[in-house]
């Protein structure tokens, strides 16, 4: 298993589960600050509009946090609730209501005089109506993608910090997957067996690398993939006034002509802001990150305009991650076309950290029982696209 973030981390825990050994490799750590994993929060809501099957994955999802987090007594998961905002009769959030429904996910469609007498210190200009879930929330990020692998460890899965390549992984069949930069496997015990331990011989190879899939399969994956580059804002709270704390203010996704969003609180690091807008190209590996003046400007203004109470609030953190979208931003999980013991997992392009545990449950199933992903994950559909077009 290669990659260790939300995605990674998770099929590896279930593929273990299942009765796999499993040796789980990454190249920086679990949460690190270049994964698409890394930071400390992340959104867990069921709205989806017709982008399916999302919502009911969502569903999956939220019922294995809670889950594991009484069964490993740790807290990663926060019910302040999500309110989305529509403009107009927005296709969106339209198509959402009869999914949430079947999901049994509980939401609220709220009437702008509604919307505007719950949460007074949020301007509602514009907006028309709004869902609320009030059982969604935040997730935290970093700690619960570290906790994942502690615990595969604690299952009796092996862990190391290793990097795969370089390698041509869109070469066809390949007989081990070498490491790099002096990385080494002496004394593991490994999938197969091979004498050389710079490598892994292993029946199946998961790679689930986030932004890096368009590098490590520049064919397969590359011309259907971007890593984006995305500017994230905290700002200081008004002191002594909670209004806008989070259990008072939920989580929030405004769909107006700026895809924006933000979470309250998040643990006492400040007010959350970001565009969902693509960003520039950006390399994870070597990208230099820090946000731009355009991006702190536009911020502040959208601060101003939807939560006036904040105006001239303090910037007191920035934080630059990235995105990897797919040319539709869906999710990839099929085998590699020429390599059948190759599965490749990922896209999340920025709705996929919530989806973890679900995900890979059902990787794990998919890999272990050689069975195959719905078409909607898979490669093929990127050739379809290709002739349409």
């Amino acid at each position: 298993m290669i990659g260790a973030g939300a995605f990674g981390g998770w099929t590896a825990l279930y593929l273990l589960r299942l009765g796999a050994r499993v040796t789980l490799l990454d190249a920086w750590g679990p949460g690190n600050s270049r994964a698409s994993s890394g930071g400390e929060t992340r959104i867990i809501r069921g709205t989806y509009g017709p982008d399916q099957p999302y919502t009911k994955l969502a569903a999956r999802a939220l019922d294995l946090w809670k889950h594991h987090e009484a069964q490993w007594k740790r807290k990663f998961f926060f019910p302040i609730g999500v309110l989305w905002m529509a403009e107009g009769d927005d296709t969106y959030e339209r198509a959402s209501l009869p999914f949430l429904k079947d999901a049994g996910i509980p939401f609220e469609q709220l009437a702008a005089n509604e919307l505007a007498r719950r949460w007074p210190q949020i301007s509602f200009e514009k907006v028309q109506w709004g869902i609320y879930e009030p059982q969604s929330g935040y997730l935290l990020a970093r700690a619960a993608t570290q906790a994942v692998v502690d615990q595969f460890v604690a299952e009796g899965g092996h862990y190391r910090q290793a990097t795969a390549g370089p390698h041509d992984c869109d070469s066809g069949r390949w007989e081990a997957l070498p490491l790099s930069g002096g990385s080494s496997l002496e004394g593991w015990p490994l999938d197969g067996s091979s004498s050389n331990h710079s490598a892994i011989v292993a029946d199946r190879y998961v790679f689930a690398c986030g932004p890096w899939l368009g590098k490590l399969f520049p064919h397969t994956v590359g011309p259907h993939f971007v890593s984006t580059k995305q500017e994230i804002f905290f700002f200081g709270t008004p002191a002594g006034d909670p209004r806008y704390d989070e259990g008072i203010v939920p989580v929030w996704a405004d769909h107006s002509d700026h895809f924006m969003y933000g979470i309250p609180g998040n643990q006492g690091r400040g007010f959350k802001i970001a565009d969902d807008t693509r960003g520039p190209e950006f390399d994870p590996t070597s990208g230099q990150r820090l946000v731009g003046e355009d991006g702190l400007a536009e911020a502040r203004r959208y601060l101003a305009y939807r939560f006036p109470g904040m105006k001239d609030a303090p910037l007191l953190e920035t934080r630059v991650c990235q995105y990897e979208n797919t040319t539709d931003y869906n999710f990839i999980i099929d085998r590699h076309p020429d390599n059948e013991n190759v599965w490749i997992v990922g896209g999340g392009s920025g709705h996929g950290f919530k989806h973890g545990p679900a995900l890979g449950e059902m990787v794990a199933r998919l890999v272990q029982k050689d069975e195959t992903a719905e078409a909607v994950y898979r490669l093929q559909r990127f050739a379809k696209n290709t002739t349409k077009s």
